[in-house]
């Protein structure tokens, strides 16, 4: 099933094929008892007296043991009681039986599809639909199959088949959404457009906005956003407005939103992450960090988060203690995480400063090799590992680390003017030079930046957006 979205699984259909035995089948059986016993079983099954049901059936089962019917019901009572085994043996025999029912292949599938066995229900449904290609189960069922194993666009020519047969706002929200995660936003617009005349929801408001985002009709997508979080202001639909106001860089109206949202529901991480990452947007260092704080410790393990506490943290003093603390969990949590190891890094420099570098350095120098170890491209921590050395005016080692950044990352502009002080320290002027005319030339350091802080929200709001189901 595809992760980042929630399809209505209303779970797969079944049909109780027919509701009593013919006396003429009976007849062949012995008498007309039987028949009276088996009506007796279906008026249980239809009650929802299951246990009596399956009684009833266990004990005529020897006495017809050629009985379609018999062996049907007694396969449904089965699946409703959660006996996976006991239902498909049932069923299996039913459809030997009667090899050309497509309500039979539709249960038998259906029974399949509820134990995992992904390939053997895509046979009986694709054969109940070759039966009767006009059967709304089989083809919804079918479509359910493949939403459930991640193959989409197969889904959406049996979910649309389904939806012609018997329109229903589960079957249609599951086309819709399978529309737009394949690509086809007009259609998947179009049936978001039907589905609200007959139920007006947040959640298909707010698969509007997405759609409508995705088409690159942005004034639509944040109308669309506020009207699915007025209408139903649930975490998903606060977040999705919220993060539409990131994205376009409102960060006012993000905040107020954020901030609504976090105290309607303050177990939500990604609620704080939004919330922080707005307030560092607008130069709110301190509230920043101690939202980013609270995200931390709502999910200690959630990458999203680190990057904008450690650009927060870098622009105010506060609460230095409870940074490192996150970032040393973070650290230790996510062993062979590269920032992890960076970040906490970071947290220490800045934080411990006042303590001494005899120190800290050393365990910050530790934490930087640490994170090249697992990753060797990360020109930042050899930027700022050349950084630690040149304090320690061990130019030799921090030329080295500028130029392994600079490899990795010709555009640094920080490690271009670091490199060139260095140079310059050891007396080589024209090389400094050279490099601080190039640093003159990237003096847009603060746009490339507040590129990748932009890349960073736009990552973390999709992937939070979709993360968790989009629905009421």
């Amino acid at each position: 099933m595809n992760r980042g979205y929630l399809f209505r699984w209303v779970g797969v259909t079944m049909l109780l094929c027919s509701v009593s035995i013919s006396v003429a089948e009976i007849r062949q059986e012995q008498d007309q008892e039987l028949n009276r016993e088996f009506q007796v079983a279906v008026g249980h099954y239809n009650a929802g007296r299951l246990n009596e049901a399956g009684s009833e059936l266990e004990t005529l089962l020897p006495k017809t043991p050629k009985s379609f019917d018999v062996h049907e019901l007694l396969g449904l009572v089965y699946a409703s009681q959660g006996k996976g085994a006991q239902a498909l043996e049932q069923l299996q025999v039913a459809v030997e039986l009667k090899p050309g029912s497509a309500a039979a292949r539709t249960n038998l599938a259906a029974s399949f599809l509820r134990v995992g066995k992904l390939t053997l229900a895509e046979e009986q449904f694709r054969k109940a639909i070759a039966l009767d290609p006009k059967s709304y189960e089989a083809n919804h069922n079918l479509g359910e199959l493949y939403i459930q194993s991640g193959r989409l666009a197969k889904a959406v020519p049996y979910l649309k088949t389904a939806q012609a047969m018997r329109p229903s706002y589960d079957n249609g929200y599951n086309l819709a959404l399978a529309y737009f995660l394949t690509g086809e936003l007009a259609q998947a617009s179009d049936m978001v457009h039907v589905l609200l005349r007959e139920a007006n929801t947040g959640e298909l408001q707010n698969l509007l906005g997405q759609i409508d985002e995705k088409r690159e009709q942005f004034v639509d997508a944040a109308n669309e956003f506020a009207a699915a979080a007025q209408m139903g202001p649930s975490e998903d639909n606060l977040f999705s407005w919220g993060g539409e106001m990131l994205l376009h860089r409102a960060y006012e109206p993000a905040i107020e939103i954020f901030q609504q949202a976090t105290a309607r529901y303050p177990k939500s991480s990604r609620l704080y992450i939004g919330l922080g990452m707005a307030l560092y947007s607008r130069a709110r260092y301190e509230e920043a960090v101690t939202a980013l704080l609270t995200a931390a410790d709502l999910k200690p393990g959630d990458a999203r988060c680190y990057f904008f506490l450690s650009k927060a943290f870098a622009n105010t003093p506060i609460q230095a203690d409870n940074v490192i603390a996150r970032f040393k969990r973070y650290a230790e949590l996510e062993p062979n995480n590269a920032n992890g190891a960076y970040y906490y890094a970071m947290a220490l420099w800045k934080g411990k400063q006042a303590e001494g570098s005899e120190k800290i350095l050393p365990q910050v120098e530790s934490l930087l090799q640490r994170s090249i170890v697992i990753d060797p491209k990360m020109a930042e921590a050899h930027m700022q590992l050349g950084s630690l050395y040149s304090e320690q005016r061990d130019y030799a080692k921090s030329i080295a680390e500028y130029q392994s950044a600079l490899a990795l990352n010709p555009d640094l502009p920080d490690a271009r003017y670091r490199l060139g002080q260095a140079y310059i320290h050891i007396g080589q002027k024209d090389r400094a030079q050279a490099e601080l005319d190039i640093y003159q030339k990237q003096r847009a350091r603060h746009l490339a930046e507040a590129d990748r802080e932009r890349a960073e929200v736009k990552q973390f709001v999709y992937s939070a957006r979709n993360a968790v189901p989009q629905k009421q």
